[in-house]
């Protein structure tokens, strides 16, 4: 049977998720990513996986929809024997996710519920549902924000779902350390990928203000994170487990 690990990575079919299947790719595993439904920028991330010498498949799972999990999991399970002769994952990455912005005067219900659905219910109950499919001695990355520990206003909703990813994080190390399952979270700072796309392009002058208030001078890529979740998902980072990895570049350090 192959020695390879498998990874799971939600929403990997572009922006920091894309990077990360493919720094997983690097270490040396094998990766499956989800994607909403932009199938076609999944299959370029396949690619990418491809030329590190992984394998890699590509599942369809809208990450706010909590009552698709059960689905997702059988058809997961089904894929993962029918390309891998195998029904487990080592590592599971939840990164799925997307931005708003809006003030605590004018967020919605219907936003805040939107960011919750995706950023902490649908967190929480996918590593729930996929529990059973992990092997023993992996590991969950869960990808929170640099905004849970610094703030900018028009930003309370979304940080404060990362925030409640932050200490479920914490409950996970503790409760599945029996299962010797590491659990941990890593937090970027503003990256220039899709998330951020309209309002750098809307305001070019954010990205000067980024870059002065970060101690390295400037605004992450995507690559500055994927390497950080890769590591986590390695025996190189064993003994790493029930914490907070801010990669920020030193933001308000």
């Amino acid at each position: 049977m192959d020695s390879r690990k498998i990874a799971l990575v939600t929403g990997g079919s572009r922006g920091l998720g894309r990077d990360m299947a493919v720094n997983l790719a690097k270490k040396g595993l094998d990766v499956v990513i989800t994607y909403n439904s932009n199938s076609e920028a999944a299959q370029r991330t396949l690619e990418l996986i491809g030329t590190e010498g992984a394998q890699g498949i590509a599942l369809q799972l809208d990450a706010r929809n909590s009552t698709a999990f059960e689905a997702f999991k059988t058809n997961l399970v089904a894929e993962l024997n029918k390309q891998w002769n195998r029904s487990k994952i080592d590592y599971l990455v939840n990164n799925a996710g997307f931005g708003h912005e809006g003030s605590v005067f004018d967020t919605s219900e219907e936003a805040f519920d939107d960011l919750m659905n995706v950023h902490f219910k649908g967190v929480y109950f996918l590593t729930q549902k996929l529990l059973g499919a992990m092997n023993d001695g992996g590991g969950i990355v869960n990808i929170s924000s640099g905004l849970a520990r610094f703030s900018f206003p028009g930003y309370s909703a979304y940080a404060a779902m990362k925030g409640a990813v932050e200490v479920y994080t914490r409950y996970l190390a503790k409760e599945l350390g029996t299962r010797k399952i590491k659990a941990n979270t890593v937090a970027p700072g503003a990256i220039n990928t899709d998330f951020n796309k309209d309002r750098f392009e809307a305001a070019p002058q954010v990205v000067e203000i980024i870059a002065s208030l970060t101690a390295l001078g400037r605004v992450g890529e995507a690559e500055d994170i994927g390497s950080v979740v890769a590591f986590l998902c390695t025996d190189d980072a064993a003994w790493i487990n029930g914490q907070r990895i801010e990669a920020s570049g030193g933001m308000f350090v």
